[in-house]
């Protein structure tokens, strides 16, 4: 019993599938009838009931009275030939004519029609006239007003050539855009009397661009007023544009994997599948994913269908992008020196370690550098000279305090080309800051941090000092373990030159002497500035004659 219900829904399965391929293949609307005879009719067009076509003007009249069955454009006897979803129909019409005989006119046939729901494709039809006595003209009057035509004449058929419609024997011309009917009319020069002989008649007639090919025997061919030859009809659904379309969703006719088209000729608008798709837009699904890796095979490797698309791979070991038509599938090139890449690898690896532990390295230097400079600031009264600087500096020029950096870079980091003089407390560095100016920097070698209150006072007080004897404190460096002192640069010699040095013989008194004593022995960290030192004293200087 499980059998048998599953064979049953097997069975009805593949006949919604047999169903639903047919009526895709057909293109037809599901129940419908999908052709008359040899002729396709895809939805909206439609045969039958009318619930098989999406209105009035898509009927398509199946004359079963033919062997085979013919198609014919809704009540009219305008046979069809075949129906595009591109938006165009061929159909098939007769040859109009104009004939005489040595008596005058013979028949007559103007070959006209009117459409007023379809155009004719003004890029897909040419108007077509033969004689050789022959003025052709078409008009139409629905819609839009128009008139065209053309004229052809010959006197030999010696001067006619196969195949050309230049204006002997045979002329051409475009349609106007936008038409929907074709009146036909002739007129003759010499009602073919001087061409009678090989040519009586007159022929007019639309065709499709390149389905006539002329030739010299249809001018005396009695059989060609029996013609009929195809023209090409454009079609759209409706009156409105793509985007008036839209807005109506009940009734736009574009179904899923399709977009909307503006046409080239009229009014309206049409309906496309979307690259990678192919079917039937005006139908519910009716676009259907083409499989490209079974129809086109573009993959030199493995094929991977998808929705609208398709990609190629490459198996394992090869490279490229699997394509016919680009990289295809190469195998992968091997490395011909491992060991030697292996070693770069290696020895990267190795450099890019040493880089980072000496980034490192330095940062954590860096690091300890600055907290140490820190510390001695604060040690050395940086806080508490800085605090007392800020507070005196509306009284004018004060003490500055300068960095570690700033004094190397003055020195060029304490060269001994740049040393004045050294004793038993420290060396004195000439230096010369970034404003021009030249100074004397003091190194001392010991400090006392007990002394930092005083030390602070004294710059202060020092720094205010401008006294022709005393040379001035310009500010000092606390970023050391012993403070640097920076003084104005003596440029005349010192103290120590003009009482011991033989260049400079002294004129001095002793009480000049005793008085120089004397004052400076009132302070004695001035004092101990003045004289530390028996080369150079950063604090006295001589003024040629005269002690500052």
């Amino acid at each position: 019993m499980g059998f048998r219900c599953m064979f049953k829904a097997l069975a009805l399965f593949a006949v919604t599938l047999t169903v639903t391929a047919t009526s895709v293949a057909g293109q037809a609307k599901a129940g419908c009838q999908s052709n008359c005879g040899h002729i396709s009719i895809p939805y909206p067009f439609g045969t039958g009931s009318t619930d098989c076509n999406m209105s009035r003007r898509f009927f398509i009249r199946c004359n079963t009275s033919f062997n085979p069955p013919k198609a014919f454009l809704t009540t009219s006897d305008i046979e069809v030939l075949h129906i595009s979803l591109n938006g165009y129909l061929r159909i098939q019409y007769p040859v109009g004519y104009d004939c005489y005989n040595s008596s005058g006119s013979a028949y007559y046939f103007d070959a006209r029609f009117r459409l007023s729901k379809f155009l004719i494709s003004h890029t897909r039809n040419k108007f077509t006239a033969i004689g050789c006595d022959t003025y052709a003209y078409v008009e139409g009057f629905t819609g839009r007003t128009y008139s065209t035509g053309c004229v052809s004449f010959c006197y030999d058929v010696a001067d006619l050539v196969n195949g050309s419609c230049s204006g002997i024997g045979c002329c051409q011309t475009a349609l106007p855009k936008g038409v929907t009917d074709y009146e036909l009319s002739f007129d003759s020069y010499w009602k073919h009397s001087k061409v009678l002989s090989f040519n009586p008649c007159s022929y007019g007639f639309a065709v499709e661009d390149g389905a006539y090919s002329f030739s010299v025997s249809d001018l005396s061919n009695i059989n060609f007023s029996k013609k009929k030859f195809p023209i090409i009809l454009d079609w759209t659904i409706g009156n409105r544009s793509c985007m008036e379309a839209k807005m109506d969703v009940d009734n736009y006719a574009c179904k899923q994997n399709s977009d909307c088209i503006d046409p080239e000729n009229g009014r309206g608008y049409l309906c496309n599948c979307l690259h990678g798709f192919q079917g039937n837009p005006y139908l519910s699904y009716g676009c259907q994913d083409i499989n490209e890796c079974e129809t086109l095979k573009p993959c030199s490797g493995t094929c991977h269908n998808l929705p609208g698309s398709y990609n190629c791979s490459c198996p394992k070991g090869f490279e490229g992008d699997g394509r016919k038509k680009g990289t295809g599938c190469n195998p992968k090139v091997k490395p011909h020196f491992p060991i030697l890449v292996g070693t770069l690898g290696i020895g990267m690896s190795l450099l890019f370690s040493l880089l980072c532990s000496s980034w490192v390295y330095l940062g954590l230097r860096q690091r300890k550098l600055n907290k140490l400079k820190q510390q001695n600031f604060k040690q050395n009264g940086g806080v508490l000279l800085r605090e007392q600087l800020s507070k005196r500096e509306e009284y004018g020029e004060i003490a500055k305090i300068f960095t570690l950096e700033e004094l190397k870079k003055a020195t060029n980091n304490y060269h001994e080309s740049r040393i004045l003089g050294r004793g038993g407390q420290g060396t004195v560095y000439k230096g010369l800051l970034p404003d021009g100016r030249s100074v004397a920097i003091k190194k001392s070698l010991i400090g006392n941090q007990s002394e930092v209150q005083p030390f602070v006072n004294e710059v202060i007080v020092l720094s205010q000092i401008n006294h022709r004897n005393v040379v001035k404190l310009l500010g000092c460096c606390l970023e050391t373990q012993v403070p640097l002192l920076v003084y104005e640069y003596v440029r005349n010699g010192t103290l120590f030159d003009y009482l011991h040095n033989a260049t400079h013989p002294s004129v001095m008194s002793w009480e000049a002497r005793l008085k120089i004593a004397t004052e400076n022995s009132r302070s004695p960290f001035l004092f101990a500035l003045c004289c530390f030192s028996a080369h150079y004293s950063s604090r006295c200087q001589v003024d040629q004659h005269t002690f500052r």
